[in-house]
């Protein structure tokens, strides 16, 4: 997507971080954030940490912008990490790309997490409102939020100026959560207990949930044509 902006390699030389520092500083945003995870990354090629003398990875902030980049894009785009890796291997080369597929909303710098406070501000919503859909189950409840929330909350604004409030929509959370049993079951024969095969099956169940959520579009989108005909 023009405008996206990514990582780019800094000449800043700053101590370098290990996994657990890596972990402490990503998780209030991205829970779901593991070694294993870390591992597979760098296995698929989206980070290069350095190694010391007896094998650690190091990461440095440069390295810690780049998974928080490919988490936002993986969490509020469900991008393939193919895509996202040719995104940033094209940004390695000098060029500024656009980023296929991450067309829902504008994102910010990578290094943007937001407070409750300025969750609202941003999506210019009362409290009350976020209080509704976190109750509704339609926002999950954190120390801190992404676009994805932002996003969120400003169409829920738009949907109560409409008359529609978040309580009328918790057949969307039942929903997602039948939806998500089904790529469960999609998932379950490919599950192994080694990292690397974990961090596939997440991969391949966020795939899935992007398919969900493009069709979930289009069958909302039929149903509503039938209604301005």
């Amino acid at each position: 997507m023009a405008g996206t902006t990514a990582p780019r390699p800094s000449s800043d030389r700053a101590p370098l971080l290990g996994i657990g520092q890596v972990l402490a500083g990503l998780q209030p945003e991205f829970p779901e954030l593991t070694p294993s995870k870390l591992r597979f990354l760098e296995e698929q090629g989206l980070v290069s940490p350095s190694r010391t003398p007896a094998g650690y990875r190091k990461f440095s902030p440069d390295d810690l912008e780049r998974i928080r980049f490919v988490l936002s894009m993986q969490r509020d785009h469900y991008l393939p990490l193919k895509v996202i890796r040719a995104h940033l291997e094209a940004i390695d080369e000098g060029r500024t790309p656009a980023l296929p597929g991450a067309t829902a909303a504008p994102v910010r710098t990578p290094a943007t997490r937001l407070r409750r406070d300025e969750l609202l501000a941003a999506a210019g919503a009362p409290a009350t409102l976020l209080d509704d859909a976190v109750s509704a189950g339609l926002i999950a409840p954190a120390e801190v939020y992404g676009d994805d929330a932002v996003a969120a909350l400003r169409a829920l604004a738009a949907l109560r100026a409409a008359g529609i409030e978040p309580r009328h929509l918790r057949s969307i959370r039942v929903a997602a959560e039948r939806e998500a049993s089904l790529v469960e079951r999609a998932v379950a024969p490919a599950r192994r207990p080694d990292p690397a095969g974990q961090a596939r099956v997440a991969e391949r169940a966020l795939e899935l949930a992007r398919h969900l959520e493009t069709v979930h579009r289009q069958v909302v989108r039929q149903a509503v044509s039938k209604i301005v005909r």
